[in-house]
């Protein structure tokens, strides 16, 4: 982001769910843990390590109840009509007064610059060969 002053907006796909965020994220990690893959329908998810503080969302998400590998309770919010993950709170980052949110729900991801990989013994094998396939630009036709 561009500074503590900066907003960044976003949504779900259809447009119910909205979320704010003022200021820096305090991390951007991409996770490659086997729930984040399932609920991210990829080989992993990016997350923006949020304040609770700085992050506002407009619209109802609903709430799959998770277990960490901790055992700890994981509580990830989607929206209720398109499915999109929104946002994952866990008892030890709400302790710290942090959420975890999806990267995709930003209306600009271009900013985006992962500082980390994290639950990489989950990390799918192929996931290392992506920049040596061939790319496209979009679909033809």
């Amino acid at each position: 982001m561009s500074g503590e002053n900066s907003e960044r907006q976003g949504g779900c796909l259809c447009g119910k769910v909205r979320v704010t965020v003022q200021g820096e994220p305090v991390a951007v990690a991409v996770c490659h843990c086997r729930n984040c893959q399932k609920t991210a329908g990829s080989a992993f998810s990016v997350v923006a390590l949020v304040p609770e503080a700085v992050l506002t969302i407009a619209g109802e998400t609903n709430v799959f109840h998770d277990t960490g590998d901790s055992g700890g309770k994981v509580d990830r919010h989607f929206c209720g009509s398109c499915g999109a993950p929104i946002v994952s709170r866990s008892a030890g980052m709400s302790a710290q007064g942090m959420a975890a949110l999806k990267a995709s729900v930003f209306d600009d991801v271009a900013w985006l610059n992962p500082g980390v990989q994290i639950y990489c013994d989950s990390e799918q094998p192929w996931v290392a060969n992506l920049a040596k396939l061939p790319r496209v630009p979009k679909m033809p036709g």
